[in-house]
């Protein structure tokens, strides 16, 4: 594997930063993220997963939610039916549910399982309806997202070799055609 892990870096601190931006991100609010470090690295997805990726990766991540007050919920893979980790502070916050897993890099992802290292004080969750969502390479975030999601289309769209796609979301409108809404 020869990846440029500054690139990496910045690559992610630059898309994290943007999407917090462009999604008008509140503090206290949750970004989910959702990462295949196989992919970053142009593998298939699951097949070879990094802990230095999702070392370099996660630190970013870290670093631009602390720095606007949002938490950080890194969905784990399939084998774990894409439950979170979180800090234990958003859980209580948001009245989540803990359930009982400690994610590895072959069950959770390399990304789950760094968060699950590196986090203050890492739980897992089930499930949660965060206000935004980054997807790094295919990790099918939708699900964790609040209704209604927002495609958002970033200036920088790849991470290493992975594809990004990244949403916010909005209050859903109701009322039919006699309802006026605001921005």
């Amino acid at each position: 594997m020869n990846v440029d892990l500054t690139l990496l870096k910045n690559q992610t601190t630059h898309i994290a930063t943007e999407l917090l931006e462009m999604a008008k991100m509140s503090p206290g609010q949750i970004l989910v993220v959702g990462c295949s470090t196989s992919e970053v690295i142009g593998a298939t997805i699951g097949s070879a997963g990094s802990t230095s990726v999702a070392e370099v990766i996660l630190d970013s991540l870290r670093q631009v939610c602390s720095q606007n007050d949002i938490y950080l919920a890194v969905q784990c893979c399939e084998h774990l039916n894409r439950a979170l980790v979180i800090e234990e502070e958003a859980a209580r916050t948001y009245h989540l549910d803990q359930v009982m897993v400690v994610p590895i890099p072959k069950a959770g992802g390399a990304l789950g399982a760094q968060a699950m290292s590196d986090f203050n004080q890492p739980v897992v969750v089930e499930n949660i309806c965060a206000h935004a969502g980054l997807d790094i390479g295919g990790t099918m975030i939708g699900m964790h997202l609040k209704a209604v999601a927002v495609p958002l289309r970033l200036t920088h769209k790849m991470i290493g070799q992975a594809f990004v796609i990244a949403a916010r979301t909005r209050p859903k409108l109701i009322g039919g055609p006699r309802a006026v809404y605001n921005n």
